[in-house]
């Protein structure tokens, strides 16, 4: 297999692997700001810049294809003297404290400018970005910590393939837009939020958590859970603050998780993302319902109400046979839940109409 030593390393690689792909793999750290694994490399962001011998200038390691026999440097004092210049240029419109720019999602910019110790003292202008009023209910567009990375716009383009937001204006008045400048509910916009999801500063962010005044995802605890909107499965990270309804716990908002570590890659639709008010709806039932010889529902235990449950289905195939009883079960449910719905059909109620909502 053809090779190139990276950092002192001889590795192997597959033929059109980049040398980012390459140290991710061995777990060499390689920053970046515009790079996401899901999109084509754009190489717009300059910070994974990397140093080849016999090469005169540095080059982006997202974007750049391994050849065989190179010698590749991911860190020197040139390639830091690089980092430190690009990170402190950045900073010179982006807020310099965690309390105005991670109002939502941690703010990648701020982590790299401590981490590579670019200086903070050059100044600082207000952002040129231009802002809108957006009446949508989800997506949250904050200019001032933007960084015209464009990895929002191309996630919409090339993910989900619907081009509602794009790049607008020149230069430092670059900004994220929509055709007229219109409502992303007047665009193509499935409101899916993955151009939250992808944004590295928190440019763009959920508008739900702010407009309640709630905690910051750094002040938030994750808890990984499966989405129960439907049959696929996808991961999902409910971030709950602790001290939230007195104590009981909330759900702030939904998450997804790191991209290639689950089954949907990163990736949610609208209700996975952003349909979680039902978990401290007012209205949500907490406790198992029997209906009382008055006809009503009342509260009951759960060893009550499934014997009651088993009691009425037995009834009916004891009164009427097994053909009389059938089964449905819901897409919303484990494959094991499921799975167990059919088993007690066929095994103890001698019952072939079993049907689950999913195969429609």
């Amino acid at each position: 297999m053809p090779n190139i030593t990276l950092d002192g390393q001889k590795i192997d690689f597959t033929p059109g692997e980049t040398l980012l792909d390459i140290a991710t793999r061995y777990d060499i750290d390689i920053p970046t700001l515009c790079h996401d694994p899901r999109l084509k490399p754009v190489g717009a962001c300059r910070s994974c810049l990397v140093q080849i011998e016999g090469e005169r200038q540095l080059h982006p390691s997202c974007a750049y294809k391994a050849q065989d026999g190179q010698v590749v440097v991911t860190q020197n004092e040139r390639i830091d003297r690089h980092r430190q210049t690009l990170l402190a240029l950045y900073m010179t419109d982006h807020p310099h404290d965690r309390e105005t720019s991670e109002l939502g999602a941690p703010d990648q910019l701020l982590d790299m400018a401590e981490h590579y110790h670019a200086p903070l003292d050059w100044g600082h202008m207000p952002s040129l970005r231009k802002g809108r009023e957006d009446r949508n209910p989800y997506v949250h567009f904050n200019p001032d910590t933007c960084i015209a990375c464009a990895r929002c716009t191309r996630y919409c383009e090339e993910i989900e393939s619907v081009s509602a937001i794009t790049l607008a204006h020149r230069g430092a008045n670059t900004t994220i837009a929509t055709v007229d400048d219109k409502s992303l509910l007047d665009t193509t916009c499935e409101l899916c939020g993955g151009c939250i999801d992808v944004c590295p500063t928190g440019a763009m962010t959920e508008k739900l958590p702010l407009t309640r005044g709630q905690k910051p995802e750094r002040e938030l605890t994750k808890v990984r859970s499966t989405c129960n909107f439907c049959g696929v499965g996808c991961q999902i990270d409910i971030n709950v603050d602790p001290q939230g309804q007195e104590g009981r716990g909330q759900v702030v908002k939904v998450t997804s998780p790191p991209v290639g570590t689950t089954t949907n890659d990163g990736n949610l639709c609208v209700k996975g993302r952003f349909a979680y008010d039902f978990i401290h709806h007012k209205d949500r039932i907490t406790q198992p319902l029997v209906r009382g010889s008055d006809g009503a529902l009342h509260p009951t235990s759960w060893e009550d109400a499934l014997q009651k449950a088993a009691a009425g289905l037995r009834g009916v195939a004891d009164k009427y046979g097994s053909e009389s009883v059938g089964f449905v079960s819901s897409s919303r449910c484990t494959m094991e839940e499921n799975f167990l719905v059919q088993k007690m059909a066929r095994a103890l109620f001698r019952a072939n109409q079993v049907h689950q909502c999913a195969a429609t």
